[in-house]
């Protein structure tokens, strides 16, 4: 059974150009360029590049590497893997797997490094990425496992939107690991793989999903090589939404993605995340705002507010709360200001509140829900560009 795809596409006028270009049946001059090369150095003989960053994965790699061998795409297939300084046995496992899959009819391209530390995932993935041929590029993490159908569901998907990231649905490992995140990334509704950018999850389609064509990765990439602590798939995602690219989602769950101690994401710092999409906030939609209120006046609206550059500062016209006791006390006054007098920021009951808000609430905490309807629906579809609905209809935050 095929897979069904959740898609939203980007809105910029460069990614509806690049739309209706292909849509006439004629490649965008960038494109065309890519290809040609790609023909001139005799590349894209592959059609699909799996693409296998590998650092210390000794116990997962068997299993990973089995995945590759099952998937049912009928086409040209090659997996390239950079070994980033591994310590234990990946390599031996890289090589015993490199004979069966190549008796299997998939090219097996490995490089790496032999230095005294790693270089990070960006590194190895661009590394990865540069060995291969494919004109297809599918992502996967070394101590996660395909399903068979992987690699058929997602090419056919970015077949058809060949400036999107293709994302799927996952099933965690342990089951009962991360259930909320896990929720988040499986049941997203089209509109949201946007309007969700802003939460504190990251990319609405998570990178061990992600499967894109090699010119949109070349238009928009390569990715940030910072080294640990780095979040290089944020910054892509950022990136390839400036570019105007889409997200899609294949709605089947295509990857056991593992959770556990070792994992690289717990290495990045909650304050980089947190700097990164205050950054995205400020660049993608304050500027559209003249003013501005922050639902939440806790420490999560104070923090947003405290974040801000001073020209988004000004613009907080107040703070709204449902509760009373923070209402009462009228004004939140920000000690560390350079200003002079220090800024008061009024807090106001939502209902003495005006649009547009940005929303500083927990994802899977509901909004309250007044007369029966969520808050939200008394705010004006136009002036809330930033809210997600969530699948009982009430409107989640999106900081």
């Amino acid at each position: 059974m095929k897979g069904r795809a959740t898609e939203r596409e980007g809105g910029t006028e460069e990614g509806r150009e690049i739309e209706r270009d292909l849509s006439a049946g004629s490649l965008p001059k960038w494109l065309q360029q890519q290809a040609e090369a790609g023909k001139s150095l005799g590349l894209l003989l592959v059609s699909q590049s799996i693409i296998l960053p590998v650092y210390n994965a000794e116990p997962w790699l068997d299993e990973c590497l089995s995945s590759v061998l099952q998937q049912d795409f009928e086409g040209a297939l090659e997996l390239s893997v950079f070994n980033d300084a591994s310590q234990d046995k990946s390599m031996t496992i890289i090589e015993k797997w490199k004979e069966k899959l190549e008796e299997s009819g998939i090219l097996v391209v490995v490089g790496g490094h032999s230095s005294s530390s790693p270089r990070g995932v960006g590194y190895s993935k661009n590394q990865a990425i540069a060995q291969s041929s494919g004109s297809y590029l599918c992502f996967l993490d070394s101590d996660d496992v395909m399903m068979p159908q992987r690699v058929r569901l997602q090419h056919e998907a970015a077949a058809q939107h060949p400036t999107s990231i293709i994302g799927c649905q996952v099933r965690r490992e342990p089951p009962n690991s991360t259930e909320r995140y896990t929720r988040w990334v499986n049941q997203l509704a089209p509109d949201q793989l946007l309007t969700q950018v802003f939460t504190s999850h990251g990319p609405t389609v998570i990178m061990p999903t992600w499967f894109c064509s090699r010119a949109w990765f070349s238009h928009v990439g390569p990715f940030e090589e910072g080294g640990q602590g780095e979040p290089e798939d944020l910054l892509f995602f950022y990136q390839h939404l400036r570019k105007g690219g889409g997200v899609v989602r294949v709605d089947q769950s295509l990857l056991l993605y593992r959770y556990h101690p070792q994992a690289v994401t717990h290495s990045i710092l909650e304050t980089t995340i947190w700097t990164y999409r205050v950054r995205f906030l400020e660049e993608r939609a304050l500027p559209h705002w003249p003013a501005f209120t922050i639902w939440n006046a806790g420490k999560q609206g104070r923090r947003l507010y405290r974040s801000l550059t001073a020209a988004n500062q000004r613009k907080v016209a107040a703070f709204c709360d449902v509760d009373e006791n923070k209402i009462r006390k009228g004004f939140y006054c920000y000690e560390d200001s350079q200003e002079r007098p220090r800024p008061r920021i009024p807090i106001l009951h939502f209902r003495a509140a005006q649009p547009p808000f940005v929303i500083c609430v927990k994802l899977e905490a509901c909004l309250c829900v007044s007369k029966g309807r969520s808050i939200n629906t008394q705010i004006p579809k136009a002036q809330r560009p930033l809210l997600g609905t969530s699948r009982h209809g009430h409107r989640r935050a999106p900081c």
